[in-house]
């Protein structure tokens, strides 16, 4: 019979794994946001399930992988809105987004005004910002999202 603190031990072992495990799923997503990526795709280059790494990735970040990448993506969207150079059509695409029609929703939801109102109001609005406190003042607010339960590791 094993000792019941081998078994503690186990438990931490399997969680600072599953959190390393998770680290590099966050970090590939900030890198490849742009590329077509899915949970299950993320899960299977994780070794683990889809329903696990999308359980274990809300409780350690507090927000859904897909949520978590849509968050990226609407981001690096204002940013490219607010430079002025490119349509609403062209950055919808160089996000990695597919549908321009989910794009507009989401990036309303998400920042408060359509991609429309953001790309004209990109002369002025950030005007004389560092580039740091526009991103903070501009990014994502997700003012119609669900309350997320505060995250909690498990013990």
């Amino acid at each position: 019979m094993c000792h019941p603190a081998w078994g503690r031990a186990r438990a931490a072992a399997q969680r600072l794994s599953d959190f390393a495990r998770l680290r590099r799923v966050r970090d590939r997503i900030d890198r490849e946001y742009a590329r077509p990526l899915n949970v299950e795709a993320l899960a299977r280059d994780a070794n683990m399930s889809a329903g696990y790494l999308s359980r274990q990735f809300r409780l350690a970040y507090g927000t859904s992988p897909y949520a978590y990448l849509m968050t990226r993506r609407i981001e690096r969207a204002a940013a490219l809105l607010r430079r002025g150079d490119l349509s609403v059509t062209e950055v919808c695409s160089e996000v990695g987004c597919s549908s321009l029609n989910t794009f507009s929703t989401r990036f309303t939801e998400l920042v408060g005004i359509s991609p429309s109102a953001c790309r004209r109001g990109a002369t002025g609005t950030a005007a004389g910002m560092p580039p740091c406190v526009a991103k903070q003042a501009t990014g994502p607010v997700r003012n119609r999202e669900a309350p997320v339960p505060a995250p909690q590791l498990a013990s």
